[in-house]
């Protein structure tokens, strides 16, 4: 049995099914049954709730952590999610003994400006350190899926999307498929265990030019970084998802994204890396 852990998200759906059309028993984890495959196991649990998620694992050979808590219609922090959440799921996968893969992201690290690459970062070290517990690491770049649909959603009836800050950092993004590729196929192949996969796209992008790509414009509105600092202080208290999300996006409009796939295709020639962003939107 192979548990995928936020089996009903963006990224979760898409392991499930190929995992399923590989032959395996899937169970698909999540707080609530969405759109499941045909034949796929759900069961409901709470990565917040630690005595939902051990009978949730029973029987798992392999567990996949697909959960995040970066959506602010979620209720959730990455805090709660992918750093305390992540920690809850590793200990009772533990107990089962599966192998356990872990999704998380390009550049997690401790001291990271993007507050879910350091609850990631805190989460892989904890794995790493997990006594006698097989693992393996999928890191991913930005979701180009999930901004394109981002950026339309804010372009409206304007047709003009909104970018946050001056949208002139370059940026790395991968489609979701490839990246649900690389957890399937670490999720099957022995070999990968112990290793940390990096799985990014081929080139690297402003977010001005994924608006442009997204919707056709190539005159966004923009909100200034002044703006969303000012926004971000303003928001915490009443408001501490969208506080959380104006930070990140300041963080996005500063700080070093950018990812060279080079090295990880010559360790990992199956790899895919699709030019989405250069293909119509």
């Amino acid at each position: 049995m192979i548990t995928v852990v936020g089996g009903t998200g963006r990224l979760g759906r898409l392991v499930a099914a190929q995992l399923m059309d590989l032959g395996n028993e899937v169970r698909i984890v999540a707080r609530h049954a969405g759109d499941l495959p045909a034949g796929a196991e759900f069961v409901a649990a709470d990565m917040r709730d630690a005595s939902t998620i051990a009978p949730a694992l029973r029987g798992s050979a392999t567990v996949i952590s697909a959960i995040n808590g970066l959506d602010p219609a979620g209720g959730q922090s990455p805090a709660e999610v992918d750093r305390d959440g992540n920690l809850r799921l590793i200990a009772a996968a533990r107990d089962t003994g599966a192998h356990v893969v872990l999704m998380s992201i390009i550049g997690a690290r401790t001291d990271s400006p993007i507050e879910i690459a350091r609850m990631k970062a805190v989460a892989e070290q904890a794995l790493r350190d997990a006594h006698g517990l097989e693992w393996t690491i999928v890191r991913a770049a930005l979701f180009a899926e999930l901004w394109r649909d981002l950026l339309r959603q804010t372009a409206g009836r304007s047709g003009r999307p909104i970018v946050f800050g001056r949208g002139e950092n370059p940026i790395n993004v991968v489609s979701v498929a490839d990246v649900a590729q690389a957890v399937a196929r670490a999720a099957v192949d022995p070999s990968l265990r112990g290793r940390v996969i990096d799985v990014g796209g081929p080139r690297n992008v402003t977010m001005n030019e994924l608006a442009a790509w997204a919707t056709g414009s190539a005159k966004p509105r923009h909100v200034s970084r002044g703006m969303l600092r000012v926004g971000a202080v303003a928001a915490t208290p009443v408001r501490p998802a969208i506080a959380r999300l104006m930070r990140q996006a300041l963080a996005m409009d500063t700080a070093d994204l950018t990812f060279d796939p080079s090295f990880a295709h010559t360790e990992y020639p199956w790899l895919a890396s699709r030019d989405i962003v250069g293909s119509p939107g």
